[in-house]
């Protein structure tokens, strides 16, 4: 019998989440990383499958119950623990895996769970296998492997490891030039998985750390998205410890958000912006972000005369249409950061060295940084609204203001 689903989990291009007990069952998830396992198989994968996740305090049930659906189905299984998002997609790559999950809500409530589905690319998965993996999740029942065909379980206790080996040789990084400056760095981690892998970054590029939440206990002691309003308290730290920057992570480490040498936090889509400064001085070439960011990316491409590129929201939209036009550098407004010479995903800790490899390039603390390019205003609001009359308001707001060109890729953009 095919997995029922409650009416009010989340099943999307994202993956499947919900509140952790209901509808977020252990029974659930099994059932749910069966029928991933079995879709894998039948797509033709090969390989095992990797299971990571973040520090919230339903993820140790929760991951044991996705080893059990992925076992259940004959598929062997590589435990990586307590990680970034983005090393659980670095291991699958290293592991030649058929895929993988990452159990994880990322900035989402501690209340929450989810399963983040990989595949065999490294990658979330895009819209049309989104699509068929929810049609497989609906109509079918994953054939089941015998007592003697069951999945094994091993453990791979070396991928933050290699993630934090790969950003120090990324060759857009002047490592001996970070160290040797000593930069002075306030960090929260928000005792998500970020506590794991960051500081240990900040001390191989010579930093002088100032860290708060960086136990990865998934106890956290604030709003866990990493937005302005909950970065008054590593604004106090800056202050207090007199840090050129600070660096606030979300739970399962894709996001980065940043406060200037005042205490201030400066706009997320300037992570992006600053990341793709570093990127273009040395390696110029396209640059992808998404239709919510800002103008300021689209400034620092035009000083690096390449072209932006524009995608709907969301990572795989971008981090696809980057593999279509070959981008250097890319992400979204959000604080996340792709760098496609070592993954197409969003990457916390690369973002971290490229903004510190930033403070060094121009030799000042991040408030004169970002001072360069022009302060934009970018209001994000959620809302409850009729669908049906979209439409009617998108050709009112085109009238109302008398815009040059209006895009309609992913909701309206006017210019």
């Amino acid at each position: 019998m095919p997995l029922r689903l409650p009416p009010d989990l989340m099943v999307s291009v994202s993956g499947i989440r919900g509140r952790v007990g209901d509808p977020l069952t252990p029974e659930l998830v099994c059932g749910a990383a069966a029928a991933f396992g079995a879709f894998l198989l039948r797509e033709g994968a090969e390989g095992p499958v990797v299971v990571g996740r973040d520090s919230r305090t339903s993820g140790p049930m929760l991951r044991a119950a996705a080893v059990a659906g992925f076992q259940s189905v004959g598929l062997d299984v590589v435990d990586v623990g307590i990680v970034p998002t983005p090393t659980v997609l670095m291991a699958v790559r290293h592991h030649g895996a058929a895929g993988g999950v990452a159990v994880t809500a990322s900035h989402n409530p501690a209340e929450w769970n989810a399963l983040k589905l990989v595949t065999a690319e490294g990658m979330f998965l895009d819209a049309d296998a989104s699509l068929r993996f929810r049609t497989y999740l609906r109509d079918e029942d994953p054939p089941r492997a015998a007592w003697d065909a069951l999945g094994t379980l091993t453990r791979d206790d070396a991928a933050i490891d290699r993630h934090l080996d790969a950003i120090l040789a990324l060759p857009v990084l002047d490592v001996e030039a970070v160290r040797s400056a000593r930069l002075s760095v306030a960090l929260d981690c928000v005792r998500g998985a970020g506590g794991l892998i960051v500081p240990r970054l900040l001390e191989a590029l010579g930093c002088e750390v100032a860290a708060i939440h960086t136990e990865a206990d998934g106890r956290f002691p604030r709003d866990p998205e990493p937005t302005a309003a909950s970065l008054a308290e590593l604004g106090e730290l800056v202050r207090e410890s007199g840090a050129v920057v600070g660096l606030a992570v979300d739970p399962d480490v894709d996001r980065l958000s940043l406060v200037d040498e005042s205490g201030a936090a400066v706009g997320e889509d300037l992570t992006l912006a600053l990341a793709a400064d570093v990127v273009l001085r040395r390696r110029p070439g396209p640059v992808v972000t998404n239709l919510s960011t800002s103008r300021v990316v689209a400034d620092v491409a035009a000083e690096h005369d390449v072209s932006l590129v524009r995608a709907p929201v969301g990572e795989i939209n971008v981090a696809r249409r980057m593999q279509a036009e070959n981008a250097v550098v890319g992400g979204e407004g959000n604080g996340g950061v792709i760098l496609p010479m070592l993954h197409h995903t969003r990457d916390a800790p690369v973002a971290v060295a490229l903004i510190l490899q930033h403070l060094v390039d121009v030799g000042s603390a991040l408030s004169g940084a970002v001072g360069r390019w022009p302060s934009y205003s970018i209001v994000k609001r959620k809302v409850d609204f009729d669908r049906s009359a979209l439409e009617a308001a998108y050709r009112a707001l085109a009238e109302d203001f008398d815009a040059d060109a209006d895009d309609h890729t992913d909701g309206l953009r006017l210019a």
